[in-house]
Order: structure tokens, then sequence, then C-alpha cells
């Protein structure tokens, strides 16, 4: 029934609202799953690609990577998510806003081609050029999704848009890992972004029947185009402060210190960002359906938080302890001194998936050009920590950014939360629990490897493993309160079941 309804009428969602929750329930688990298939394919293509291409490979794609990226946030505009949580679209206003996002996206790959030169130019490195002409393709295929993509969010197809995530992810890497086994070198990973991004286009347009129309004079997207542009906004503040420090390292320390870096610090998020995606991403729409109710508002985000906090803090604690055996297992000994850097970047890491939810309190609570401020005085502190730390080199550019994350955490709090249901004291009573339990869980593993001695890494992996899981759960266990949480937090559960009418927020 829904796919007969979403195929008959892209812009009709009034047949969803029948069984929203249940909707809402799968979609969390279709998300979650693909979250997972995910990791474990970028993991996978990561330990064969590590070891069939050098650092210096890596860093030459990260080099046009900072630049690509960013250029590719204006394919979208924001237009994708003006469709998803307008009440009301039309053909016109989406044929209009798909021509304007074909339009960006060449536009785009042509300003990105002319600058290839330049690009080389700065880095030193010829190879650019040729790189960066080819990854320009990639923009076009991009356009040519988002509106398609954004009607499938908007009917809650959350299904098909993991399965074609998963396909595309596939066939990139396959592209890749073939190509670099014939010696492909850097290009394989080129190969790799390009035959993802044409795969996804056609499997979009495949799961989508909507078909473009010409676009409309007075088709009413000026509101759309407002609400883009201040998200399209943030999002470049928001880029410049996380790219510079692969700036300056790609610029100032070469290819092989910025793979490294580039390495290390994806190696750690990976799995971070697997959590905190699927969570935040639900947690968006719930927030901003219940923030007239002050209470349960919260409630919601309380629990929110401490849910985040209870999956990444160990989780960080662990790889920054296990950091030699992580690295050496999956990247190899040419990888080793990622390691250090490793360590220190997860210091950032330790704090930094609990402390973004709070911009989240100002998206759903209609905030956004308060949203848009946070994000300039955020990127100015990480700015000036990669500029002061680039003189001690990657080391140094690591550790100013891990200063700058608990630097900015009070003042960040204050000015997210300020005039909100939300307050600083709840939100640290949120995380005192979990921060307290994987410190002391990462303690005991540091002191038990020794009695471990001379052993393979996995074995030392999964011992250490075996170590900070009982170790956290039996702190958790001795804390006031501590077991009524776990029972809440194995209670949540539940929510992804439609068996159960439980709110999360009550």
């Amino acid at each position: 029934m829904a796919e007969e309804s979403f195929q008959n009428n892209f812009f009709d969602t009034e047949y969803l609202k029948a069984d929203l929750k249940g909707r809402s329930i799968q979609g969390g688990v279709a998300t979650i799953s693909a979250q997972g298939a995910t990791f474990l394919l970028h993991t996978g293509s990561t330990v064969v690609l590590a070891r069939l291409l050098t650092p210096q490979d890596f860093g030459l794609i990260a080099m046009v990577t900072a630049v690509t990226s960013f250029a590719m946030m204006f394919k979208d505009m924001g237009l994708s998510m003006a469709t998803i949580q307008r009440a009301e679209i039309n053909h016109n206003q989406i044929s209009t806003l798909f021509w304007i996002n074909v339009v960006l996206s060449l536009c785009i790959m042509l300003v990105t081609a002319a600058l290839a030169p330049v690009i080389a130019w700065f880095y030193g490195e010829p190879r650019l050029t040729w790189i960066t002409l080819a990854m320009a393709g990639a923009f076009i295929f991009g356009g040519l999704t988002v509106q398609h993509q954004a009607l499938l969010r908007r009917n809650m197809r959350f299904g098909t848009l993991a399965l074609i995530g998963i396909i595309s992810t596939v066939v990139g890497i396959v592209a890749a890992i073939i190509s670099a086994w014939y010696g492909a070198g850097y290009w394989a990973l080129v190969i790799m972004q390009l035959a993802g991004a044409i795969a996804g286009a056609i499997a979009v347009w495949l799961a989508c029947g909507w078909r473009p129309g010409l676009p409309a004079h007075r088709s009413g997207i000026r509101e759309m185009l407002f609400f883009g542009g201040n998200l399209t906004g943030f999002n470049i503040v928001n880029y410049f402060a996380r790219n510079l420090d692969k700036v300056l390292i790609g610029k100032i320390c070469g290819s092989g210190s910025l793979g490294l870096y580039s390495k290390a610090y994806g190696l750690l998020m990976l799995p971070i960002n697997q959590i905190r995606g699927p969570l935040t991403s639900v947690a968006m729409p719930a927030l901003s359906h219940i923030q007239d109710d002050p209470k349960r508002y919260v409630s919601f985000y309380t629990k929110l938080v401490l849910l985040v906090a209870f999956l990444t803090m160990p989780l960080t604690i662990f790889l920054a302890v296990c950091s030699k055996s992580v690295i050496h297992l999956l990247l190899g000994e040419q990888w080793l001194q990622a390691a250090g850097i490793f360590q220190v970047l997860a210091l950032a890491a330790f704090i930094q998936p609990v402390s973004t939810t709070s911009g989240l309190v100002l998206l759903s609570l209609g905030r956004s050009g308060r949203y848009l401020r946070w994000g300039i005085l955020h990127s100015l502190v990480v700015v000036t920590s990669f500029v002061v730390g680039i003189r001690w080199g990657i080391v140094g550019v690591a550790s100013a950014y891990a200063a700058a994350n608990y630097i900015v955490l009070f003042p960040s709090l204050w000015y997210c939360f300020r005039l909100t249901p939300m307050s600083i004291e709840a939100f640290l009573k949120a995380i005192a629990r979990p921060a307290i339990a994987s410190l002391i869980m990462g303690s005991v593993i540091l002191l038990s490897r020794p009695l471990l001695g001379k052993q393979p890494d996995i074995v030392l992996l999964c011992t250490s493993f075996v170590v900070g899981f009982f170790t956290y759960f039996s702190v958790w266990t001795l804390m006031p309160g501590g077991m009524q949480i776990l029972r809440d937090i194995c209670g949540y559960v539940t929510l992804i079941f439609p068996k159960k009418n439980k709110r999360f927020g009550d």
C-alpha cells in the first residue's frame, strides 16, 4: 500500500500518518543496519587498500578531497532538507529545485576543474591536476539525485535509501580494489569515488519513479531557498573548521604526514559516527515535535545524550588504549606512526559526540540564525587551534584540536542552552556516569596489558575488550542508581519493536 501510494503521488504524505510510529521504527532499524553494513565495508576496504596503496597515495587524494568536499555542499544548498521539512510541496516546486541543483552541480564541476592547476600549485604536486579534473566529474551525478533522495526521505523510504547506499559503496570499493590490485595506485581511490557516485545515481533514479518537469516561474520556492541558505551557511563555516587542519598539514608537512593524520582521524571517527549519526537523525524530528512540552523535551534530550555517551565514550577509550594494536592489525606496520596521533585525537573524540548534540537543541527549536552564529564562534576557536598547533607538526595539530574541544565546551553549552528548556547541569549529569565508567575501564585495560606479554594483536584486542566490557558494566553496577539506568538503556532497545507504545521522552 505504501509503495503504491508513493508511486502514485510523490508529494502527498498523508498516507504515512496512519502508521507514523511504525514507519519511524522501521526507518530507524534500516538506517542503523545500513550504518553497520557501511562500517564493515569501509573497515574491510581500509584493511585491503592500506596494504595495496601507500600513505602518500591516500595523502594525495586527501589534498583534493579537502577542496571537493567543500564544493560538494553547494550542489544541495540545503534544498533537500527544505523538501523534506516543508508541509506541502508540488511538482513545479520540486522540478524547479531539481534544475537548480543540477545547474549548481554543473557550475561547481566546472569551477573545480578550473581550479585544478591552482590546487596542484598550492601543494607543489603536479599529479593533483589530473586527480582534481577526474574527481570533479562526480559532482554532476550528485546534483542529479538531490531531489529524488529528498522525496524518498520525505516518504520515509529509509530501507530503500539504505540499500542504495550499500550498493553504491560496494560498487565503489570493488572498483577500487580491482584497480589497486592491477597497479593503479592513487587512481584506485579516484575510481572508487566516481564508480560509487555513478552507481548511486542510477539506483536512486530507479528507486524513485518521479521525473522532473521544466522549471516553473513563481513556483513558491523563495522560503525554501531561504531555509536552505541558512543551513548551507552553517555547513560552510563548519567545513572550514573541520578541514583546515588537513590543508595546513598537506601544505607544510607533506602528503605522507597528511596520510597518517587523515587515516588516524578517519579510523577513529568511523565507528563513532556509525553510532552518533542514526541517533541524532532520529532525535531531530522527535525533539521538534515536543518543543512545546519543556518537561518531555528535557527528558528526551538528556536520554539521548546519555545514550550517545554510554556508547561512544567507552569505545573511544578502548580505541585509545589499544591504538597500536588497532593500527597494526587493520592498517599494517607501515602505519604505526599514526598510533600516537590516534591517541591524541581520541581525547577530542571522547567529548565531541555528546557536545555536538547541543546544536540539535537550536535546530529543533527553530533557532537557525543562532545555530549559524554558534557555528561561527565554534569554528573560530577550532581554526585558531590549528594555526597554533601546526608549529609542532601533526602531533601539535591533533593536540591543539583536542584542547579546543574542551575549551569551547562550556561556552557552547551555555550559548545553545540559553533561553531553552535545557541546562548545563542536566547535560553534565547525563554524561557523568558514562565518563567515569569509561575512564576507569581504560585504566584497568592499560594496567592489564603488560600482564599479557607478547601476543598477536587480535589476542590483545579480544582480551582487552573482554576486560574492558566487564570493568565498564561492573563500575555501572557499583554507582548509585547505575543498575536502574542500565535497565532503562536496555529498555530503549524495545523501542525498535512496535509491540510497546512507551515514548522515549516519558
